[in-house]
C-alpha cells in the first residue's frame, strides 16, 4: 500500500503559526493541543504557543473541549478566547505567563 503524501505540513525552515493567535511559534514555546482530549479518544493535534494551549485548558473542561470546543474555529467563537487573543497578539512570540487554572478543573485540597 502506497503512503499518502501530506501536503499541509510546513516545509523545513518554514515557521509554524499558532492557529489560535496567528503568531509564529518559537520551538521553545510550542506544544501540541489535542482538539479532542486524549482522555476522550482524541488523536488529532495542532501546534500552539504554550500560553495559548494552557489558556484553553484553563478556560474549558475536558468534556467541554471534547463536545463543544473541538476545533480552532469553535474555540475562536468563545468571547473569553477572543479577549485572550486580543491581549496576547500584543506580546512578543516568546512571551510566557502562567495561565490560571479553572476552578472547575482544579482539584480541591
Amino acid at each position: 500500500m502506497k503512503k499518502q503524501k501530506t501536503t499541509n505540513w510546513p516545509k523545513p525552515g518554514q515557521p509554524k503559526i499558532c492557529p489560535l493567535c496567528g503568531r509564529e511559534i518559537p520551538t521553545s514555546q510550542r506544544e501540541e493541543h489535542h482538539l479532542v482530549p486524549k482522555l476522550k479518544g482524541g488523536k488529532k493535534t495542532v501546534a500552539m504557543h504554550r500560553i495559548c494551549h494552557r489558556t484553553i485548558h484553563a478556560l474549558f473542561s475536558e468534556s467541554e473541549l471534547a463536545t463543544r470546543y473541538n476545533s480552532v474555529e469553535a474555540l475562536l467563537e468563545h468571547s473569553s478566547v477572543q479577549n485572550f487573543v486580543k491581549w496576547i497578539i500584543t506580546k512578543p512570540v516568546n512571551f510566557s505567563d502562567s495561565a490560571k487554572q479553572s476552578n472547575r478543573t482544579r482539584k480541591k485540597s
